[in-house]
């Protein structure tokens, strides 16, 4: 990240807020929830919002750790599958920046690949995906009380007070970072290179000296595999009983989907 991409980001923030802001709003609706209040199980709150619209949502560990989320819609369910070699901060993210791609894209897709990297930032869907999701994990009442909080528990100290959130929020540094600046809480408007150059060594060792969790920057490697095709193959039987298909076909199914599987693992 350097200055005039987030400047960039900026502008767009500015520009849009409000139309994201209704789009916040109408998701809490959606899901029953209250938008004043951040949300304490992002994947808990989602999974039930995106069966609603026709997606499973599975987490897996990649091969390729450049890679956040693959994402299907076929003419029935679609599919999003979270990268679980990546920081559990991330996924948080990816997660949430996906709930906008599904909820209000303007053109249907019908395979998209999101990839972990500054390139990111640089299209206009990705953009508002992303102001989405910080708005979504971090609400503005919530955060700028936090933030306060923080700021003085750090003795102003910029990037502890940064730190601090992160862990609260469990969202990735620089989302962090840009959900300050947004809400113009930071009292410098111009940003130093020391806050946009931080190195996950760096957070890392400032939050084992905050006596804050560390694991947040851990891949959880968590696996949805083993549910996802015991789902599918209910389902198959339940179609050979009826005399939709025959076995033969559900066991090339399940063939296709553990070759699948294994070359996404990297075995």
């Amino acid at each position: 990240m350097n200055a005039e991409r987030l400047r960039k980001i900026m502008e767009y923030s500015d520009t849009n807020r409000e139309d994201m802001l209704a789009k916040v709003k109408s998701f809490y609706s959606f899901a029953g929830m209250n938008r004043d209040k951040e949300v304490l199980n992002i994947m808990q709150i989602v999974r039930p919002s995106f069966q609603k619209k026709g997606y499973l949502v599975f987490e897996m560990p990649f091969a390729d750790e450049e890679i956040g989320a693959l994402c299907y819609k076929g003419d029935g369910l679609g599919y999003i599958v979270l990268n679980t070699s990546l920081p559990k901060v991330n996924v948080n993210f990816a997660v949430c920046h996906e709930l906008y791609h599904v909820f209000f894209q303007k053109h249907v897709f019908r395979t998209k690949i999101e990839f972990a990297n500054e390139h990111y930032y640089e299209y206009e869907e990705e953009y508002a995906a992303n102001l989405f999701a910080g708005m979504l994990l971090m609400p503005e009442d919530s955060f700028r009380f936090m933030y306060r909080k923080f700021r003085e528990e750090s003795a102003n100290d910029e990037k502890e007070t940064l730190l601090r959130l992160m862990s609260y929020y469990e969202a990735p540094y620089m989302a962090v970072l840009i959900r300050s600046y947004e809400l113009r809480l930071p009292e410098e408007e111009t940003i130093s290179k020391a806050l946009l150059n931080t190195e996950k060594k760096q957070i890392r060792e400032k939050l084992n000296d905050l006596w804050l969790d560390d694991r947040i920057l851990d891949a959880t490697k968590k696996d949805d595999y083993k549910h996802l095709e015991a789902a599918v193959e209910h389902f198959g039987k339940e179609c050979v009983r009826d005399a939709y298909i025959k076995e033969r076909t559900l066991q090339k199914v399940l063939l296709n989907m553990r070759a699948l599987y294994a070359g996404i693992k990297g075995e």
